[in-house]
């Protein structure tokens, strides 16, 4: 980064940060900057006075995330306490940015609110806004009423449906807004079938997917642009493990990366592993499932920042 004189917050602001232990895959350089706002004030305080050459990056919880092993040119922004709250406002559920969805989930249960499919998601309800995520036929969108986020001048504003046109996996969330908290509107339902549906849930999760692993989730977005159902008449023939294993690369690696023989859309790391394996490998699998098929698979894990010493992936 040019040398820059940035604001001096409350919350802490460290140089050259490190950002690989703050993935889930482990992996990745540093950051210019780190930023952990002490609170919303602060935020919006440090986002109005950044210089305009300054990049930014909101981070969530790293679970669906590359960062390359050249880190990050940027201020890279992570909210953590004080942005994690989670309240039950009638029929709504109002929850901080940085809410693990797992606990939004079950603290909606426990008010008879159903959000359970986001209970198996790993990640935090900005990340889950952000990504329209969604699994067991359920997504974001069709609960969500509005979310604030700071801009990157500082201001407070809100955002509707219309102002983010959720897709599959996406949303048009403004260049450089930083999501602080959403509202949701669940279905009610009785607390406790609520929370033996999420044990049913874990329980499939659990039976299908490397949970013990390091991994970022899915890999790649399902190619006919859904999400499985978990029903018993779901249709399997264009998932994207479906189309991986078509091209016999399950269990396929590079490096200590490889594309779990569990659950064959799920990356991981076997230890060691690089960003560039990593990387390396999903466009590997990429490039021979479009040579079997015809089929471009499109990356749902978010890779960013700059190559390192060790870029294979090109």
């Amino acid at each position: 980064m040019t040398e820059v004189t940035l604001p001096t917050p409350r919350g802490r602001l460290t140089p050259q940060r490190d950002l690989s232990d703050l993935t889930w895959l482990r992996v990745g350089g540093p950051a210019d900057y780190l930023f952990q706002p002490a609170d919303l004030d602060d935020l919006r305080d440090f986002l109005r006075n950044l210089p305009d050459a300054v990049a930014v990056f909101p981070m969530g919880v790293g679970s669906n995330l590359i960062v390359r092993d050249g880190g990050l040119r940027a201020v890279v922004i992570r909210l953590g306490r004080g942005f994690n709250s989670i309240e039950i406002d009638g029929d709504h559920v109002i929850a901080g940015a940085a809410a693990l969805d797992a606990h939004v989930a079950r603290k909606a249960a426990d008010a008879g609110l159903d959000l359970t499919f986001l209970r198996t998601i790993p990640g935090s309800v900005g990340g889950a806004v952000r990504m329209n995520a969604g699994c067991y036929g359920s997504y974001t969108a069709d609960h969500f009423v509005s979310a604030q986020a700071v801009t990157r001048a500082g201001a407070l504003i809100t955002l509707g449906p219309d102002e983010l046109n959720f897709r599959y996996r996406q949303s048009d969330l403004p260049q450089d807004a930083v999501i602080v908290s959403a509202t949701f509107a669940p279905p009610r339902g009785a607390a406790a079938a609520l929370h033996a549906r999420m044990e049913e849930q874990l329980a499939k999760r659990d039976e299908t997917q490397p949970t013990k692993d390091r991994s970022a989730g899915s890999t790649f977005r399902n190619p006919a642009g859904f999400s499985s159902t978990g029903r018993s008449d779901d249709v399997h023939d264009l998932k994207a493990w479906k189309v991986i294993d078509d091209a016999g690369l399950r269990g396929a690696t590079r490096g200590g990366a490889q594309m779990s023989p569990k659950h064959s859309n799920f990356l991981i790391n076997t230890g060691g592993a690089s960003a560039a394996d990593l990387e390396g490998l999903g466009e590997e699998v990429r490039k021979k499932v479009y040579d079997s098929s015809g089929i471009t698979l499109v990356w749902e894990i978010m890779r960013v920042g700059e190559f390192g010493d060790k870029n294979t992936s090109e």
